[in-house]
């Protein structure tokens, strides 16, 4: 059973093992992330038990079931079932009744989140967040990737426009033009993390901007 540490460092509980919760377990554990994993199927747990020594076999997961494998113990549990409607929202009822300081899970649909929402949970849509990326990064040949943060806040990586190279952070003036914020500058293996007004834009140059949708896509397709 997991214990909670006393070193100020998360740990995380993932609950549901498919597609979405073993990406999410690996990538963690990658990490160095302290994990507990839990899933019926006893070979993926199996396949979790290189990662971290807190994989279980769970039947049930009602509040005593989640109990006694001490995922009440983590920072953080994300309940990665998604198919099952009622398990996911009974799950992540038990999860939040048994005080784990933050609870996510995964919606398949606008009305499973709004209802895990109202339990208390974090909501993710893992499908609709990567067709919302996969979309922009059609529309524009400039943009290499889009984080969408919440409706009004966005992240977007994209090639500088050839009409700004030799220009100056200040003369190009994308705030101004687009809404958008420059955050951080890559060329090469150069990263410029505090960009200045001073900085001239120079070929080969990744921007790392902030904004909104419309404003990073009018920015995207500025020639």
């Amino acid at each position: 059973m997991l214990q909670r540490r006393k070193i100020e460092k998360n740990t995380y509980g993932i609950i549901g093992l498919g597609r979405f919760g073993m990406a999410l377990g690996l990538e963690l554990a990658e990490a160095g992330a302290e994990l507990i994993v839990l899933d019926q199927d006893e070979e993926k747990v199996r396949q979790m038990r290189d990662y971290t020594d807190n994989a279980f076999v769970v039947r049930g997961l009602d509040k005593n079931s989640l109990s006694e494998t001490g995922i009440q113990n983590c920072d953080v549990a994300v309940v990665c079932i998604g198919e099952h409607l009622d398990t996911s929202i009974l799950t992540t009822l038990n999860l939040v009744s048994l005080g784990v300081p933050q609870v996510i899970a995964k919606a398949t649909s606008a009305e499973h989140g709004e209802i895990l929402e109202k339990l208390g949970a974090s909501v993710v849509y893992p499908e609709r967040d990567m067709a919302v990326r996969l979309a922009h990064r059609l529309e524009a040949s400039r943009m290499l990737d889009y984080i969408q943060l919440s409706e009004k806040l966005n992240i977007s990586k994209l090639m500088a426009p050839s009409r700004i190279l030799g220009q100056s952070v200040q003369e190009a003036n994308l705030r101004g033009k687009f809404g958008v914020n420059i955050i951080a500058i890559e060329n090469g293996n150069t990263i410029h993390e505090t960009v200045s007004p001073g900085y001239v834009f120079q070929s080969g140059d990744i921007l790392f901007v902030s904004g909104s949708r419309e404003g990073l896509s009018r920015f995207s397709e500025w020639e």
